[in-house]
């Protein structure tokens, strides 16, 4: 058993580092059971494809975070995931609540890694599209500092600014406008 930990842990690690061999070896290991399962409790192959891939990016997700410990085998984790996004969607296609077997009425442990997961989501999708509504040239600014890395002095050189000091404060009105706009739309909700 030792040495299946030590795999599961390998597998992990390479799956935090976006690894594709990882990545088709848990496909490949678990997607079967999980499909099988979806399709015996009333989904289809379409609704087991999406929930199976939605719990790879959860894994995903939690993989990066360096203190996360799995306490369980990768295919235990998918697997208690996957059972818990399929019993929530499985409730929002029907009207009324779903009766859940006997085994399955636990509180999921994993509730909070999907809750996390779908907050953050939410928070990017509201990000992205605050980030639309910021116009040009801050838009392509604050991506050429944040998603591209790019040093000031690039951004001043790429811009036309006369120099960093110029494009610091740029970006610093930007970002004052990108939050402004952010804030605006999580006060409406």
């Amino acid at each position: 058993m030792q040495g299946s930990n030590h795999t599961e842990e390998l597998l992990l690690a390479q799956l935090a580092t976006g690894g594709r061999e990882a990545t088709e070896q848990v496909y490949k290991q678990h997607y079967p059971t999980i499909t099988k399962w979806i399709m015996h409790n009333g989904g289809t192959d379409a609704d087991a494809a999406d929930i199976y891939q939605e719990a790879i990016v959860i894994l995903y997700e939690k993989s990066q975070d360096e203190a996360f410990r799995l306490s369980c085998r990768i295919g235990t984790y998918l697997f208690a995931i996957s059972k818990h996004l399929w019993y929530k969607k499985a409730n929002k296609m029907q009207q009324g609540p779903i009766s859940l077997p006997d085994e399955d009425r636990q509180e999921w442990a994993y509730e909070d890694d999907i809750s996390a997961h779908k907050e953050r989501e939410q928070y990017y999708a509201q990000l992205n599209a605050a980030l639309e509504q910021i116009g040009e040239p801050c838009q392509s600014l604050l991506k050429a500092f944040y998603h591209q890395d790019k040093t000031m002095q690039e951004i001043a050189t790429g811009f036309g600014y006369t120099n960093t000091d110029n494009a610091k404060t740029q970006k610093y009105k930007c970002l004052a406008r990108l939050r402004k706009i952010f804030y605006a739309a999580q006060v409406k909700q």
